[in-house]
C-alpha cells in the first residue's frame, strides 16, 4: 500500500511555512495503525486481573503506542515503513562518517520536525501516566524517541533509545534543544524549500537528492563539531549504564507489561528474557506477533489506546 503525502516547507517573506495534506484514506490517528479484532471481554477481564495483582508493574512501550498519535513505525503489517517502501533507516556508522549523509538526514528532519514535534499523547499515554500517579506503575521504559510519554506527564521514565527533542555534538557532547536547532536551520537556509513525498518514522520524510544538495547544516556552537539527535540510530548500541539501570528496575518489578512493541530489536527483547529468568509474569499488548509471545502468560491483539483506558489500575 502506498501512502502519499504533500508535506512542504518553504520560506516566504521571511517566514517559514509548513503544509501537510494527509490522504483521506483514514483519520490521522489511525493512519499507521494495523487492523485489529474487536475487544474480547474475557481477554479484557484477564488483563484486568493481571494489572490488579501487580503491585510493582514495569511497562515497556514501543512504536505501536504512538502510531495512534499519527506517528508511523517500521514494522506494523501493511502500514509500517518496511511495508510501504524499500527505504531503510539511517545507520549510525554512515551518519558519523559521512558529511553528505548528515546533510541529507538533517534536511529531511528539518522538513519533518514541525509535524513530528506537534504530535500529542493519545489515551494510552495518558492512561500510563495516570497509573504512575496512582502508584500502580513502578517504572516505564520506552523504546520511542517522540517524547509523548513526557508530554503526558510520565516521570518514572527511561527513554531507552533517547529522544528526538534533544541534539548532541558528536565531538564535545554538548546538548541543545531540537527546537533551537530548527531556528538555526532557518537562519542558514533563508531561501531553501522542499516538498516531501512521504513520511517515515521519527520525524523523517522523503526528499529528492536535488532538494538536499543546497541545504546548509549548522555545527556545534561550542566546538564546531557535527550534530546528531540524542537517539540511538540503527547499528548503534544503548549506553550500558542505561541497560543496567533498566535491568535493575525489571528485577524489582513483580510483573512486566509490553505495550506496542514487536520486540524484534534486542535492546527491548532482552528485558523480557530477564523477566522470564526472574519468573516475573509477562503480558503483551500488541497488534500482531512479537518475539516474546512464547514467554507471555497473556497476549492481547488490541489497540493500546482502546484497551488501556478500560483498565482500573487500583
Amino acid at each position: 500500500m502506498r501512502l502519499s503525502y504533500g508535506l512542504s516547507f518553504w520560506s516566504t517573506k521571511g517566514q517559514w511555512v509548513t503544509n501537510l495534506s494527509q490522504p483521506c484514506l483514514r483519520g490521522s490517528s489511525g493512519l499507521f495503525v494495523p487492523p485489529s479484532p474487536p475487544l474480547n471481554p474475557e481477554k479484557v477481564k484477564e488483563f484486568q486481573r493481571f494489572i490488579t495483582l501487580s503491585k510493582k508493574l514495569l511497562v515497556m512501550t514501543g512504536a505501536g503506542i504512538s502510531t495512534e498519535s499519527g506517528i508511523p513505525d517500521y514494522r506494523s503489517e501493511n502500514v509500517g515503513l518496511y511495508a510501504r517502501t524499500t527505504r531503510r533507516p539511517i545507520q549510525h556508522s554512515d551518519f558519523v562518517r559521512n558529511a553528505a549523509i548528515r546533510q541529507r538526514y538533517w534536511a529531511r528532519n528539518f522538513v519533518g520536525w514541525p509535524q513530528f514535534s506537534s504530535h500529542q499523547p493519545n489515551p494510552a499515554h495518558w492512561a500510563l501516566s495516570t497509573w504512575e500517579r496512582l502508584g500502580k506503575l513502578h517504572w516505564l521504559v520506552t523504546q520511542n524517541v517522540d517524547a509523548l510519554h513526557t508530554k503526558a506527564g510520565s516521570q518514572r521514565l527511561t527513554e531507552l533509545h533517547g529522544c528526538m527533542h534533544r541534539v548532541l555534538c558528536l565531538d564535545c557532547g554538548a546538548q541543545t534543544p531540537r527546537g533551537a536547532l530548527q531556528e538555526r536551520f532557518q537562519d542558514l537556509n533563508p531561501h531553501w524549500g522542499a516538498e516531501a513525498q512521504g513520511l517515515a518514522p521519527d520525524g523523517d520524510v522523503f526528499l529528492s537528492d536535488e532538494q538536499v544538495q543546497s541545504f546548509q547544516v549548522p555545527s556545534c556552537l561550542r566546538c564546531g563539531g557535527p550534530l546528531k539527535p540524542d537517539v540511538v540510530f540503527f547499528g548503534d548500541t544503548v549506553d550500558p549504564a542505561k541497560v543496567d539501570f533498566v535491568h535493575s528496575r525489571v528485577k524489582e518489578a513483580d510483573a512486566l507489561l509490553v505495550v506496542g512493541s514487536s520486540l524484534q530489536v534486542y535492546s527491548g527483547y532482552r528485558f523480557t528474557l530477564t523477566a522470564q529468568d526472574k519468573k516475573i509474569p509477562i503480558a503483551i499488548l500488541n497488534i500482531g506477533p512479537t518475539r516474546s509471545d512464547h514467554l507471555a502468560c497473556l497476549k492481547l491483539n488490541s489497540r493500546c489506546g482502546e484497551l488501556l483506558p478500560l483498565i482500573d489500575p487500583q
